[in-house]
């Protein structure tokens, strides 16, 4: 993650939920806000109910994972929170990565430079 710092402190996520924009999908739910900066911040966050501990892991490795490929497409300057959802332990990695894209480009947050 190039341009990306790793939101960490609750009162980043809290922020995020109270006063961002959100949207969701089946598999994942994103809250987006401004946060003044040159670069993103980005939380990944799964609840119990989606699975033990190895499903969390693996659902985070792979949303993760997309965002560090398509980082360069998204504009600079956010705070992003991924929420998992409980369809998100089923998911294959190419229907969290189509949600993962759904839910940015109706974020308006990619820039329109998309690798080929």
């Amino acid at each position: 993650m190039n341009h990306t710092i790793v939101l960490k402190s609750n009162r980043d996520f809290r922020r995020a939920y109270r006063k961002g924009k959100s949207c969701a999908t089946m598999t994942l739910v994103l809250y987006c806000r401004k946060n003044g900066a040159q670069q993103n911040r980005l939380g990944i966050t799964t609840g119990t109910k989606v699975g033990k501990a190895v499903v969390r892991n693996r659902i985070r490795r792979r949303v993760r994972a997309i965002y560090r490929l398509h980082e360069t497409e998204l504009r600079a300057g956010y705070d992003l929170v991924i929420v998992a959802r409980v369809r998100a332990a089923d998911a294959t990695y190419a229907q969290l990565e189509k949600d993962f894209l759904r839910l940015a480009k109706r974020m308006d947050l990619l820039t329109g430079e998309t690798k080929a």
